[in-house]
């Protein structure tokens, strides 16, 4: 069952009823197992792994690997923002995003990507090979994005208009890694 598909008042009960739900083993954190099932993707496949793994860093303030009810209440805000910027790009209502609504989201965060790029990242986050994306996977993708380089270089080096930056795919290998190279004109 996913109860992060239902928009609802973000009270205290409401979020204890659901972390209480949520929080199988009743050990008071909630584990990355434990998001992954509660957690909906739309697709009835489980919630991307890695994903879930990257939210639970982004809001484990005592480190501890898992979420604890204080924490719960900002991760909940997140999915759930997330799931009306996702449903506000999803412009056909497919349940999942193309390069298209992709590329019309990044662009409206404020990233401007050749289209090269933008397939560079369909292949790396489509894990179906339908040529889209799918809601865990477009969270995963746009906080990539935003945190691990791109927008760190794009915010921090203004200089970027006298060269040029060179995106190095290698798709194939198991990671799936791709390297961003700037190359002054």
């Amino acid at each position: 069952m996913s109860y992060f598909g239902q928009r609802a008042p973000t009270d205290h009960q409401f979020l204890l009823a659901i972390f209480q739900r949520v929080d199988k083993d009743r050990n008071g954190h909630i584990s990355a197992d434990e998001l992954q099932v509660a957690l909906s993707n739309g697709t009835w496949s489980p919630f991307n792994p890695e994903t879930v793994r990257l939210m639970i860093s982004m809001f484990d303030r005592d480190k501890s690997g898992t979420i604890t009810f204080d924490e719960f209440g900002a991760l909940w805000r997140y999915v759930t923002d997330w799931q009306e910027t996702f449903k506000s790009f999803d412009q056909d209502n497919s349940g999942n995003i193309d390069q298209t609504e992709l590329k019309t989201a990044l662009s409206s965060f404020g990233y401007r990507f050749s289209d090269g790029f933008y397939t560079t990242l369909m292949r790396k986050f489509d894990r179906t090979g339908q040529g889209c994306v799918n809601f865990d996977d477009f969270i995963q993708c746009c906080v990539n994005v935003q945190v691990r380089g791109v927008h760190a270089l794009f915010v921090c080096n203004r200089s970027l208009t006298d060269g040029m930056l060179i995106v190095l795919d290698n798709s194939r290998s198991p990671q799936h890694c791709c390297w961003l190279v700037f190359a002054p004109i």
